[in-house]
């Protein structure tokens, strides 16, 4: 056991500080200050190195994290990073957006001992952004290039996982996507102040640079159908995640000025990336000075509410139908949130928009907790004769994502999915019932994190790597 470890005794937690909540709530840049070299190794050196290490356990990705921990406080800073990024293609983005009081953090040992946890999310951001720094991040650099060919329909992170590592094959590659710009909901759904575009768009940089071509404005069913792209390339993978908004179907949902959560934040991202955004620029779709009501309780709808505070809107209030305690949302980004003036109404639900043309306000049921439900969380149920009213210049659905019908929008209606709309796949390999058509991330699971769909872009270029070489074997027999 290294000298350097087992600090948490003497040592307590620290993350790195954030920026002055009046500073902050100015820009969309981080909120979180850089760790300097000494605090990352300091933090590092509080690890246990505990023989059955939880914070893996509970990693989607089983990151390595002991051992990148350890090389971090023995100031090894290079290997840190190379042992970080062997098990994950952006340690960058999961050490800035991760839930990791969920994940990692929340099971690290010492945190369950009352000394606090290690602030891993902080180190692997600290650890991942250094070498950038220092010019260790490098292209692919493919040794053995091979003919087969492999389609990727969607950009996102689970896209993006795939493409890197069948790259790193050998393998021709081509992602398709229906935006301007690569990367999926890290570009335009996840805010600057908590993971800045640039970050995003300098790995995608680096896959190009790699050989991986990347075709935007490309929609699958209008530019080609599937079944054409299947034809063009040796394998296919749709990995397009889930981007149909959930609809509340209350009286007065047709009013104007309630928008779905993803319109919002695309408006605002857009504008934050220096392009024209009419709708924000005559007023629609911009807080200032407004009255905003956002109506859930995940990370989304915190997304929703603290950008509207960076807007300068007038007022900011969060519905949200349990209480703080079984909020689905990570507790650290509600902790910001009220930091920076966000009101919330817990134990709230909409029952009607009221307005003329456009919503004026809502009309909000009180909520008590009744008795678990099949998930195990107490369901809510209204109290009787409790509503109240909320004024509101513009309203946003934050109640989550539900996947597209990709079987009519791909022109392909052979393409089966299951009851929940999401693609079906064979559950070892994550093939679709046509041949050589793979899926991933969040098309086959559901709206969940990015650190799941990059688990789920390693785990199926495996699968594809496996189809092809078959297929190869296949055609030198028959030859």
């Amino acid at each position: 056991m290294s000298e350097n470890m087992l600090k948490f005794v003497k040592i307590g937690q620290q993350t790195p500080p954030k920026r002055e909540v009046g500073n902050r709530k100015e820009d969309f840049n981080e909120i979180y200050k850089e760790f300097i070299n000494d605090k990352a190794s300091e933090q590092s050196s509080r690890c246990s190195q505990c023989g059955v290490p939880f914070c893996q356990v509970h990693c989607p990705l089983s990151n390595n994290i002991p051992d990148w921990l350890k090389l971090t406080a023995e100031g090894r800073l290079k290997e840190a990073y190379e042992l970080s990024q062997s098990t994950n293609n952006m340690p960058e983005v999961c050490g800035r957006i991760c839930p990791q009081d969920r994940l990692c953090e929340g099971n690290c040992v010492i945190e369950q001992s009352g000394h606090g946890t290690v602030t891993i999310g902080s180190v692997e951001k600290y650890i991942t952004d250094n070498a950038w720094e220092q010019g260790w991040v490098n292209p692919i650099k493919v040794k053995n290039e091979k003919s087969q060919s492999i389609g990727i329909i969607g950009a996102g992170p689970a896209g993006l996982a795939a493409a890197e590592q069948l790259r790193k094959s050998g393998y021709q590659i081509t992602v398709y996507d229906r935006y301007d710009r690569a990367g999926g909901l890290m570009i335009y759904g996840i805010p600057n102040f908590k993971l800045e575009k640039f970050v995003v768009e300098r790995r995608t940089k680096l896959l190009e640079e790699g050989g991986i071509k990347f075709v935007q404005n490309f929609e699958v069913g209008k530019d080609a159908t599937l079944e054409q792209l299947r034809k063009k390339h040796d394998a296919l993978l749709i990995a397009t995640g889930v981007y149909k908004a959930r609809e509340i179907d209350l009286p007065g949902k047709d009013l104007g000025n309630i928008f779905p959560a993803m319109e919002f934040l695309t408006a605002s991202n857009k504008k934050g990336l220096g392009d024209k955004v009419e709708l924000f620029d005559n007023g629609t779709l911009n807080a200032e000075g407004k009255n905003i009501v956002v109506i859930g309780g995940g990370d989304t709808a915190m997304d929703c509410v603290r950008t509207s505070i960076r807007q300068k809107a007038k007022s900011v209030k969060c519905l949200y139908r349990r209480d703080k305690e079984n909020m689905p949302g990570s507790a650290r980004e509600v902790a910001n949130a009220e930091e920076e003036g966000v009101e919330f109404v817990w134990l709230s639900s909409p029952k009607e928009f009221i307005g003329t043309n456009k919503v004026e306000g809502l009309i909000v049921d009180k909520i008590k907790l009744g008795e678990p439900d099949d998930s195990g969380r107490r369901k809510p149920e209204i109290q009787n004769n409790s509503h109240f009213n909320i004024k509101a210049d513009i309203v946003i659905k934050a109640l989550g994502f539900d996947p597209e019908n990709l079987p009519k929008l791909f022109g392909s209606e052979d393409l089966q999915v299951t009851k929940w709309g999401t693609l079906k796949t064979n559950f070892d390999t994550m093939e679709t019932n046509l041949p050589g058509v793979f899926a991933a991330g969040d098309i086959i699971r559901g709206a969940s994190l990015v650190v799941w769909a990059i688990k789920d872009g390693r785990d199926v270029a495996v699968s594809i790597k496996n189809f092809l070489e078959t297929k190869e074997l296949s055609k030198e027999k028959v030859a």
